[in-house]
């Protein structure tokens, strides 16, 4: 017998999910622990309170029938957006990675389902929005809420539900409670230290530009890219050209009027932070018209079918890439595991990386949950401070609440397009970071 909370689900379960905690108590199918008690596969609490998101019945498709579920909610970006050639492999590797979760026990007695709660939100603020309230009565947490203006979107009604997540995004305000509330459980390095980065390696590489200028979609993506960009240039007595703002092409139909800026600007490095499509065109059309400058990408701007588009030879020619961690040939535990879970196979892009690397913390945080025997959203929010996350060397291994200036992530890896490389790109440097980079003065979000 699993619990007494499962002989009576069928009448109070409404009741749990409006107010009162359930207990689960140990099936006695798990051995026996030191102080006497039992152990449920996949944790060592003998009893666990939990509310909303969390049931006793197992998951749909269990890999563990006598475990309980856990249910935690996808928001991203799986049709029609900018970014959905990346998000849908962001999507698929952490369901991979929760597939392993499951087979190696659980977390406390439960196994974790991403899929039923998992929706499309077309990397829009007002999707966002409305697919949250869809599936937050329903969910203990998220496992991926892509982009930051959609999360800033739901980030208010998160606090108030007491609903943490791992972003699908880099913006440097998810390193600061005054930001994010405590809520976003963030991984690397920021869209503004990545530029830094990025900038060091190239003056350090290539040649020490005179004129730097930041391309990017407007508000916390392109505009903290750019914010790195001009502390860079502010720190290396370089002039800053500006920020040109630009948005998808799905919104404004083609990048013409960011094409012609650059063409303007005389920049000998462009920092873009904008989407694959929006990439192939900008850097395309500027090379035709005779742009000297190279290109610096963000990491979201890469998708390996760029080497299969009319602007391939100016990739090539001109764009280099910068990462948070190794792409899928990397040498990490994390790596090997990643490999694993394809059975030999390769992914439609690095995306299926991001989103297996994402899902460390809120791992982390479920087991801190469990292990204090509170699955409770409450329960879940109250480890994040304080809460130690191990990445399997995909990163360094992080404290969250932390000392950001102290803490922050300031290595990336710097790659370039390569047609033989797996997944169009390969390493040229991995663990790099810079002067200026690790000067940077990390106080409060970069924009």
């Amino acid at each position: 017998m699993r619990s007494t909370a499962r002989r009576t689900a069928a009448v109070l379960g409404v009741v749990a999910l409006l107010a009162t905690a359930c207990a689960v108590e140990d099936d006695g199918d798990g051995e026996a622990a030191e102080d006497g008690g039992t152990e449920e596969p996949g944790g060592d609490s003998d009893e666990i309170a939990f509310d909303v998101g969390v049931t006793e019945e197992p998951c749909p498709d269990a890999v563990n029938p006598d475990n309980g579920c856990i249910y935690l909610g996808v928001l991203s970006d799986l049709s029609e957006g900018p970014f959905a050639p990346v998000a849908v492999p962001i999507t698929a590797g952490q369901e991979a990675f929760w597939a392993r979760v499951n087979e190696a026990g659980g977390i406390g007695g439960f196994d974790v389902d991403i899929a039923t709660y998992t929706r499309d939100t077309l990397y829009d603020p007002q999707q966002h929005s409305a697919r949250y309230r869809e599936i937050e009565p329903n969910i203990l947490a998220l496992a991926q809420t892509l982009g930051t203006p959609t999360t800033a979107a739901i980030l208010a009604d998160m606090d108030a539900d007491n609903v943490i997540g791992a972003p699908a995004s880099w913006w440097s305000g998810w390193a600061f409670d005054d930001s994010d509330q405590g809520l976003i459980l963030e991984s690397g390095y920021s869209y503004c230290i990545e530029a830094q980065v990025g900038l060091d390696w190239f003056a350090a590489n290539v040649s020490e530009p005179a004129t730097v200028l930041a391309v990017g979609y407007p508000g916390d993506y392109g505009g903290d890219s750019a914010a790195g960009v001009e502390q860079w240039a502010e720190a290396n007595g370089a002039q800053f050209a500006g920020f040109i703002e630009t948005a998808p092409n799905t919104i404004v139909g083609s990048q013409d009027a960011a094409v012609g800026a650059v063409m303007e600007s005389g920049a000998d490095a462009v920092v873009l932070a904008v989407g694959p499509a929006e990439t192939g065109e900008i850097i395309g059309k500027t090379v035709v018209s005779g742009f000297g400058g190279q290109f610096l990408g963000s990491v979201p701007t890469w998708n390996p079918a760029l080497l299969e588009s009319a602007a391939a030879g100016a990739i090539l020619s001109t764009y280099t890439n910068i990462a948070p961690w190794e792409g899928i040939d990397g040498t990490s535990a994390a790596h090997d595991a990643i490999r694993e879970s394809l059975d030999g196979g390769v992914p439609e892009n690095d995306g299926y990386i991001f989103g297996w690397v994402w899902s460390y913390p809120i791992k982390a945080a479920l087991e801190a949950a469990a292990e204090n025997g509170d699955l409770t959203r409450e329960g879940l929010r109250s480890v994040v401070d304080g809460l130690e996350v191990d990445y399997e060397d995909a990163l360094p291994p992080a404290t969250f609440g932390a000392d950001t200036n102290e803490n922050a992530i300031r290595q990336a890896v710097i790659n370039r397009p390569d047609e033989e490389g797996t997944l169009g790109l390969s390493t040229v440097e991995a663990e790099v970071t810079g002067e200026t980079a690790e000067a940077y003065e990390y106080t409060s979000a970069c924009s």
